[in-house]
């Protein structure tokens, strides 16, 4: 499993290389080891990619369980790194397997808006804040631009083009909320992570999360 995430990165790197302006910066901010959540906007099917051949750790992802319901997609995506998960409600297998990686000192890549924003961030779901606060890992906010032009076309991943930049930010931890979270302190946390996020990319693809408009 981990020859295959490592060459898909291999491959990945050369593709970004060859066909297109790839830019990242930030990389010194990523904790070299320990419990480790990524948190990114979402704007292309090939942002997992994106993130694998800028982050220099091994990388797990919870990704949409609508995209394994073929085989191939399948095997694909579990030999990558990836597990199912139901953005719809709670879903425990998912939580269990996350929380796991982390208890075991790997990184966990988690998208909160929970699905792609077409170029401007959407209002995230909740599920980060419960895994966050059941492991109090370390969160590394990034930022992609560039990749909104492909969304859907994960067959761009072979020939990207155009300038596509990632942008690692500061790691940082949310405060530790003693008895029951409320969805309006849920929200609250949330914002803090999503404005981490937003403060990295341009004013343009901020969406709900543009302080300027607020």
């Amino acid at each position: 499993m981990n020859f295959f995430f490592h060459l898909c990165n291999f491959l990945q790197r050369r593709t970004l290389n060859w066909f297109c302006d790839f830019d990242k910066s930030g990389v010194e901010n990523v904790p070299p080891f320990g419990p480790l959540i990524v948190v990114s906007n979402h704007m292309s099917d090939i942002d997992p990619s994106i993130l694998a051949v800028t982050i220099k750790r091994r990388l797990w992802f919870l990704c949409k369980h609508e995209a394994f319901r073929t085989f191939a997609k399948r095997r694909f995506l579990y030999a990558y790194g990836a597990f199912p998960i139901n953005r719809e409600k709670a879903d425990f297998a998912a939580l269990k397997w996350g929380v796991k990686k982390l208890k075991n000192n790997e990184v966990l890549v988690l998208f909160p808006e929970g699905h792609i924003n077409y170029g401007q961030m959407i209002k995230a779901k909740q599920g980060v804040v419960r895994i966050i606060q059941m492991t109090d890992a370390t969160i590394l906010p990034v930022a992609i631009t560039g990749t909104e032009r492909f969304e859907h076309n994960v067959m761009r991943i072979f020939k990207p083009t155009g300038k596509i930049t990632c942008t690692v930010g500061s790691p940082f931890s949310l405060p530790k909320i003693e008895g029951k979270i409320t969805p309006e302190v849920m929200d609250s946390l949330n914002e803090i992570i999503m404005e981490r996020i937003a403060n990295l990319l341009p004013e343009k693809y901020r969406g709900v999360y543009n302080i300027s408009d607020k």
